[in-house]
């Protein structure tokens, strides 16, 4: 039979044979630990490489034919004859780096709602001892860990989720906010340069009748038959009429400059096809917009009011996450200790004190409260800008329909100038004199049609729907495939 002290000291040969086995234990626990570690993957981002890449872009790209097949539920034919407003949106829509931005946000914005789906995460306490006076025969080391488990409570994390999903939300309205500027800005330029293009056709007729004029005009003075003022002024009349020419055609290859930008490629490659301005010619009449109608797509399709309101939302979850944490946490810590053979539980229960939660929740309702002011200003200041803008419109319609009936009357002047020259009574200059006034109706009417539709778009630009065209923009565009990341690189 053992005696007592060898079976002391078989009890506790047990014992440090065990703590191998804890040790292993624990290396385990950790080797688990960093291998469920992300790593870190550099993307350098390269400006070189961007611009690059920016210069291959093409309207001919062939991921642009599959986004735009997506995007319209049909395959278009390839490549299209005519790109019209439409057309070139939804190019905007694949190229335009404002997209990538916002994309990036909802992104964020997204990981954000993973990461509140998530509690505190719970510790791990390693605490090691050495006994300088243990008994012979005993181990002198001491082992011990410790975990902590904190527990939510008050339904804290379903308030933090709904806080993370609002704010998703505001960030997917952000992107179709985005997205409206960009087919509003493609809009624009594309407007600007039909003006200019249109301008300068009208200039180089009326130059022409300059140049017929002055001729003239020179051969009456060398006849004697005019005076030296009326070839000056001919002559003066005809260099304005060029420099205003010059002037238009710089406007144009400005915009069309502008318009590339707004697309998201480079200018020499709206050179490889044909626009088609046709959209930009025919605005709907005042009487197919009612003012109730326009107040409404206002309230519901702008993105703004829309982010507003769900920003508003997430500060309401808010408020109640600092309302949830007045009450205490619950913290579970179970632990164990080998002491020179002897094993050791524990089982520890702790609360976390609120202390000072008064001031957090005072200061989440003046967030809240200022949410609400904000939506409450931005919701009166789009009514007003709709208003206006309906107003805007409906002028801009008057004065281009005044513009039209001008332009038919000295239309139908200049044709009966033409009649009488041809038929001998009245001679050239008084026929250029007519068609002159007849060009100087039509750059009026030019310039009220141009007005009508910016005012067109104003409209448009306040309740972020398209009034013409088929294009719907309201809907959340989808990121390219071939889209590079953030960092320059493609997925």
């Amino acid at each position: 039979m053992l005696t007592a002290s060898e079976k002391t000291a078989s009890g506790a040969g047990r014992r440090i044979g065990a703590m191998p086995i804890a040790r292993a234990w624990i290396l385990c626990l950790l080797t688990a630990a960093l291998a469920a570690c992300a790593r870190f993957e550099p993307r350098p981002l390269s400006p070189q490489a961007s611009a690059a890449r920016f210069e291959a872009r093409s309207l001919a790209d062939p991921g642009l034919e599959n986004y735009l097949a997506h995007r319209q539920r049909r395959s278009p034919a390839w490549p299209p004859r005519t790109w019209d407003v439409d057309l070139l949106t939804l190019a905007a829509l694949y190229y335009h780096p404002e997209l990538e931005v916002a994309r990036a946000q909802q992104q964020v914005a997204e990981a954000a709602v993973g990461v509140a789906r998530h509690g505190p995460s719970p510790s791990l306490n390693f605490t090691p001892g050495y006994n300088a006076d243990a008994l012979a025969g005993m181990s002198p080391w001491i082992l011990g860990w410790a975990a902590d488990f904190p527990i939510e409570t008050a339904g804290r994390r379903g308030d933090r989720e709904r806080q993370a999903a609002y704010r998703r939300d505001a960030a997917r309205f952000d992107l179709a906010g985005a997205a409206w500027r960009v087919r509003s800005r493609v809009r624009r330029r594309m407007l600007a340069y039909d003006g200019a293009l249109r301008e300068a056709a009208l200039l180089k007729q009326t130059l022409k009748l300059r140049e017929d004029l002055a001729a003239a005009m020179q051969r009456r003075l060398a006849a004697g038959e005019a005076a030296r003022p009326a070839a000056d002024s001919a002559r003066a009349a005809q260099a304005e009429t060029r420099l205003q020419l010059n002037s238009a055609l710089g406007r144009a290859a400005t915009a069309r400059a502008a318009l590339a930008a707004a697309v998201g490629v480079p200018v020499a490659d709206l050179d490889t096809v044909k626009l088609s301005f046709a959209a930009l010619e025919r605005p709907p009449a005042a009487a197919q917009i009612p003012a109730r109608s326009v107040r409404r797509a206002a309230l519901a399709n702008r993105a703004d009011l829309l982010a507003a309101l769900a920003r508003y939302e997430a500060s309401q979850s808010a408020l109640r996450l600092e309302i949830a944490r007045q009450y205490p946490d619950l913290r579970i810590g179970p632990g164990y200790q080998w002491d020179q053979g002897a094993d050791k539980w524990s089982l520890g229960i702790g609360l976390t004190l609120p202390l000072f939660a008064r001031g957090r929740i005072a200061q989440a309702k003046a967030k809240r409260k200022l949410a609400a002011a904000r939506f409450t200003a931005l919701q009166a200041r789009d009514i007003a800008r709709t208003e206006r803008a309906l107003a805007g419109y409906r002028a801009a319609l008057a004065a281009r329909e005044a513009a039209r009936s001008l332009a038919a009357t000295q239309q139908s002047r200049a044709q009966a100038a033409q009649r009488r020259f041809a038929a001998g009574d009245s001679d050239r200059g008084a026929l250029d004199q007519a068609q002159l006034r007849a060009l100087a109706a039509q750059a009026i009417r030019l310039n009220a049609s141009l007005r009508a539709q910016r005012a067109l778009g104003a409209l448009e630009d306040a309740i972020e729907r398209p009034l013409e065209g088929a294009i719907a923009v309201s809907t959340l565009p989808a990121p390219r495939r071939d889209a590079p990341d953030s960092q320059g690189s493609r997925p």
